[in-house]
């Protein structure tokens, strides 16, 4: 017999799926919800499989609209009522194999959400005992479900170790001795738990009954298993002694975060009055490491110990000027000028453009330095490319416009003000940058430039230069596992690393100060110095993966898609690569 035969009419559930081009309505299912008071639970479960296997909306749409259905059969009352229909389902449901566990948890939200509209059901007292037993089937084995549903079932029902107690005590009366202390029973139900390490099951059921033990010993557990939330939840169970210890041992762990958090929600300053600051500062260690220096001194809220914990921070890194800048914004005159503390700066062993043999930083902001760069550029085999753009830590918004470019040749680097020279000449700085990253006789060295092109293009979008390219070698691709950015290639290949700390300066500040001329310049030059060690046979294969020589011209990419090609163009396509020789590199 058909479905429809058996007095269901037919109704589509229809619901808005956003496509790419245009809005199409699918359908979940064929079955009528609107009126099944007096059906069976094995035949509204039946019918609910039907919906679900039917249905060709994702996953998550098709569990939400069926969820709604379930809670609409809820509100037509079904017999005997509705928390007792919900309890005979979730018996039933283990039938049904594969779909029990997903079909459960839908069931009981559905549920849930409709004990928080019904003023009562009228059958909660027979829906507690079905309730009850099944939980105790469960526990015996006798029953087939997951863990969580356990859980929840005592949750939407509200059952209580009496509640437990009662029922067991009707199966003593039938000489039925397997709850004879019901409570054992249950610890050694929940000790399992704990054994196979499932510590939020376990603490769930622990805070359920009231069940409390010494708990120390259970609290490091969960803490050295990394089972954070559930050690959480049982601290705050057992109370205040328990949550002090899990401070500790937060601190202790250096989860300063966590335990400041832990204090702040329970009243615990006064046992713990260092963690906040502890906790601050540590937060600003992590942002300067990051290079965040403007959110850092905004963490810092200028509070005086956590502005001076600050301009260490800046000493150490061999911020110089950043130092300067916050002793005269907040007048701390404890502290000596910056050039005092050079001495720090160089005792961390960073590469320099002397090193790098770099003779001469050029800015480039107008048309006739613009057109002696490109010049320069295009007489060069080999040249590295970087972008540098003021950082914006509005979450959600659009990144800032790449402010500049840096195009390092063997001896000189070129830093190119995108935004003057867009907005002075972009048909000149189209032309020049188009003859240089689509030039098929230069190398261009990137490191992880498909971020930087993403960038460029987004920010100058009716320039065609940044559209297409040619002859790009991005570095990182030639190491399997990069680790520490550009900075640590650069240590582990020429024996030093970069200073990043200006990393995320204001890019859009002119003039640059001169500190951020030489970070933007090693950035770039770099690259031509790590491709040449690359290249050279006397380099030790540890730095290179294991390989005695890697071969760079594999990694060479080009992104020519443009169809409409000019004769030039074609012609200078047609011309052979650059020849850089190993034995040259």
């Amino acid at each position: 017999m058909c479905l429809f035969e058996m007095g269901f009419e037919e109704k589509a559930i229809k619901l808005q799926v956003k496509e790419e081009k245009a809005c199409e309505r699918k359908k979940i299912c064929l079955h009528a919800f609107s009126d099944l008071t007096y059906v069976a639970p094995i035949v509204f479960l039946y019918l609910l499989k039907e919906c679900y296997v039917h249905g060709n909306l994702k996953a998550t749409k098709k569990f939400r609209a069926l969820q709604q259905e379930v809670h609409q059969v809820l509100c037509n009352s079904p017999q005997p009522g509705p928390a007792t229909f919900v309890a005979y389902c979730l018996y039933i449901l283990p039938i049904f194999g594969s779909y029990c566990e997903g079909f459960s948890h839908l069931i009981v939200s559905a549920f849930h959400r409709f004990l928080k509209t019904a003023a009562t059901t009228g059958d909660s007292l027979e829906a507690k005992i079905i309730a009850v037993r099944l939980f105790l089937d469960i526990i015996e084995g006798s029953i087939d479900h997951d863990e969580r549903i356990a859980v929840k079932i005592l949750e939407v029902f509200d059952i209580k170790l009496t509640d437990i107690e009662k029922v067991a005590s009707q199966s003593k009366a039938k000489n039925d001795r397997r709850f004879h202390n019901v409570k054992a029973f249950l610890e050694q139900y929940i000790f399992g738990f704990i054994e196979s390490e499932s510590y939020m099951t376990a603490v769930n059921l622990l805070e359920h009954f009231s069940i409390r033990q010494s708990g120390e010993s259970f609290l490091v557990k969960m803490i050295e298993k990394k089972q954070f939330r559930a050690a959480e939840k049982w601290a705050t169970f057992m109370g205040k002694p328990m949550l002090s210890m899990l401070v500790q041992e937060y601190v202790d762990r250096n989860k300063l975060k966590s335990a400041y958090l832990i204090v702040k929600k329970n009243n615990l300053q006064q046992e713990f009055p260092d963690v906040h600051h502890k906790y601050k500062e540590s937060a600003l260690k992590k942002l300067a490491e990051k290079a965040c220096w403007d959110v850092a001194e905004a963490k810092a809220n200028g509070d005086r110990q956590l502005v001076d914990y600050l301009v260490y921070l800046a000493m150490e890194a061999g911020y110089l000027e950043k130092v300067d800048e916050l002793c005269n914004r907040y007048s701390l005159e404890d502290f000596p000028k910056a050039q005092e503390h050079e001495a720090i700066f160089l005792q961390h062993c960073f590469l320099n453009l002397n090193e790098l043999g770099v003779e001469d930083i050029i800015w480039v902001d107008e048309l006739n330095v613009l057109g002696k760069a490109t010049c320069h550029i295009e007489g060069s085999k080999v040249v590295g490319l970087d972008c540098e753009w003021k950082p914006n830590y509005v979450k959600g918004s659009k990144p800032n416009k790449v402010s500049i470019m840096q195009i390092a040749s063997d001896k000189k680097v070129f830093i190119l003000d995108l935004i003057k020279l867009y907005n002075d000449v972009p048909d000149v700085l189209d032309n020049c940058l188009t003859h240089i990253l689509r030039s098929p006789r230069i190398l261009k060295l990137g490191y992880n430039f498909h971020c930087d092109v993403k960038q460029l293009a987004q920010s100058y979008g009716d320039l065609e230069c940044f559209k297409c390219y040619n002859m790009l070698l991005d570095i990182q691709n030639m190491f399997k596992d990069p680790r520490g950015g550009l900075s640590g290639l650069a240590e582990k290949i020429l024996g030093a690393g970069l200073n990043k700390t200006r990393r995320n300066s204001n890019w859009e500040q002119r003039p640059l100060s001169q500190n951020q001329l030489e970070y933007a310049a090693l950035d770039a030059a770099v690259l031509i110095q790590i491709f040449y060690r690359v290249c050279d046979h006397s380099h030790t294969a540890d730095a290179l993966d294991g390989h005695n020589k890697i071969e760079w011209k594999s990694y060479i990419v080009s992104h020519m898609d443009n169809p409409r090609k000019s004769r030039k163009e074609s012609r200078l396509r047609k011309e052979p690569e650059p020849e850089v020789k190993d034995n040259e590199a």
